[in-house]
């Protein structure tokens, strides 16, 4: 039996063709989908825009290699606005004395300055916090400065209750609050 072949276009090549990215949240005109490898410059421009700490290059990729589900991006447009990098972790549970647990850990959140009081951070939280339990996350956790009164508001409203202080936690020396929350509640 003789196969036909479908005839490929231009010089002997398939099409190219554009896959549309998965969106999974929106907030307004806002758009929350998985970041991909092309988003990455993007994400570390608003990552030095926007938090004093930095991470390399390098960590950015890996987090996304390893933990795809968990890092997203929020656009507008087709422009980048923000971003939270999580990864899944097992350990010593942040809300039970002396437990285990498989934890969800905010690495890093941030949205443009222009973009914040719109609701982005909050369905960015919301949503990792879904792909968290997805990944059989019982809690998740986040370290924050505590000077950001902003971001420790946004985690409480949130319900994330503080569970510690890590003295001198960041490189200028600031201190920072480790808060965490049940998931799956």
């Amino acid at each position: 039996m003789a196969r036909i072949r479908q005839p490929l276009t231009g010089a002997g090549r398939l099409p190219d063709l554009q896959l549309q990215k998965a969106i999974v949240a929106r907030v307004g005109g806002y758009q929350i989908r998985a970041c991909e490898r092309e988003d990455i410059p993007a994400v570390i421009e608003i990552n030095a825009e926007t938090l004093p700490e930095h991470y390399s290059d390098y960590f950015y990729y890996e987090i996304l290699t390893e933990f795809p589900d968990t890092f997203l991006i929020a656009e507008l447009e087709g422009s980048i606005v923000g971003y939270a990098m999580c990864r899944i972790e097992y350990g010593f549970s942040h809300m039970k004395r002396l437990g285990l647990a498989r934890k969800g850990h905010i690495v890093s959140i941030a949205v443009k300055e222009a973009h914040r009081g719109k609701g982005v951070g909050t369905l960015l939280m919301k949503t990792c916090q879904e792909a968290m339990v997805k990944k059989t996350a019982s809690e998740s956790y986040l370290e924050v400065r505590v000077s950001n009164s902003e971001a420790i508001a946004l985690y409480q409203r949130l319900g994330y209750k503080v569970s510690g202080r890590l003295e001198a936690y960041y490189k200028d020396g600031e201190a920072a609050l480790l808060m965490a929350t049940q998931l799956g509640q």
